[in-house]
């Protein structure tokens, strides 16, 4: 296909965000990847511009990823995106879906009016109520509104001798914290991918350690998992509410059932390969691809 320009709004030589440009470029001839820390908005111009090129005048935008670390402060470029839709650019995923998904609380928010079983969970800015919280979970988990992979968060014993010196360390760098109590996650949980509201697959993640949860940053890997017709059914109701182009659900399978911790705004493409042995980079670039032709 040529004379269609897609940008890969990403962070410029990580694999995933590399692998979608690439795609690309063997479809259509044109590479670009941004990184948003160089983007210049002129709303009087109503220009968005990265090296030369106005981001208004492409075809599409794939959103990989928006900034290395979850921070409010990326919610603004997500706002700045704006700019080129509303002047015609094609998103993957459109900026405002991701909105409600970087921000924890209201991914939470989402869910739960959605009906979704989803841990039990406390969100509150006063330090003995979230100790309260922690007396009654027994143990929890301390988690930021913005982060990934586990980073910042924190796991917390009602009996611990320090908790209470804890949950003000957490509270100063936090102030909405966010509790949710443990789940016994018997070494596993699942990434559940959908494209488009399709479900493509689903992959486990191992813990390989003793660590308390099992991400890739702590160490877990990737296995492949066959969910029944109901889990797969959980996963679709979960991701629906945001409308995403490329998403994954995770869920944790417990004794009481399953459960959704959160649904990715980004999606996972490392797992999508490794767990499933899909190409997640080249079915977004086709789906792109497919919507954007005149």
């Amino acid at each position: 296909m040529t004379d269609v320009k897609i940008g890969v709004v990403g962070i410029p030589g990580k694999w995933s965000t590399e692998a979608i440009a690439d795609t690309l470029e063997a479809r259509t001839g044109f590479r670009l990847v941004i990184d948003m820390a160089r983007v210049t908005l002129d709303l009087a111009a109503g220009t968005l511009m990265f090296n030369g090129v106005d981001l208004g005048s492409l075809d599409g935008l794939v959103i990989k990823k928006i900034s290395e670390i979850y921070n409010p402060d990326a919610l603004d470029r997500l706002e700045m995106l704006r700019v080129a839709e509303a002047r015609g650019v094609k998103m993957f995923s459109r900026p405002e879906a991701i909105l409600r998904l970087m921000d924890r609380l209201a991914c939470t928010v989402t869910l739960a009016n959605a009906k979704i079983p989803m841990p039990p969970t406390i969100i509150t800015e006063d330090e003995s109520a979230a100790h309260d919280a922690l007396s009654r979970y027994g143990s929890a988990v301390f988690k930021p509104l913005f982060s990934t992979k586990a980073r910042g968060m924190i796991l917390l014993d009602h009996d611990a001798p320090d908790a209470v010196q804890q949950i003000a360390s957490f509270h100063a760098d936090n102030p909405v914290m966010y509790i949710q109590q443990k789940q016994n996650l018997s070494g596993q949980d699942l990434g559940m991918v959908f494209l488009n509201g399709e479900y493509l697959c689903t992959y486990s993640r191992i813990s390989q350690s003793d660590s308390w949860n099992t991400t890739i940053h702590s160490g877990g890997k990737y296995a492949p998992f066959q969910p029944d017709a109901e889990l797969i059914a959980l996963g679709r109701r979960a991701q629906d509410p945001f409308g995403l182009s490329f998403t994954t659900v995770d869920i944790a399978l417990t004794d009481a059932g399953p459960i959704v911790f959160e649904v990715s705004a980004f999606g996972g493409y490392r797992g999508a390969l490794e767990g499933c042995g899909i190409d997640a980079a080249a079915r977004i670039a086709e789906h792109v691809l497919h919507e954007v032709q005149p």
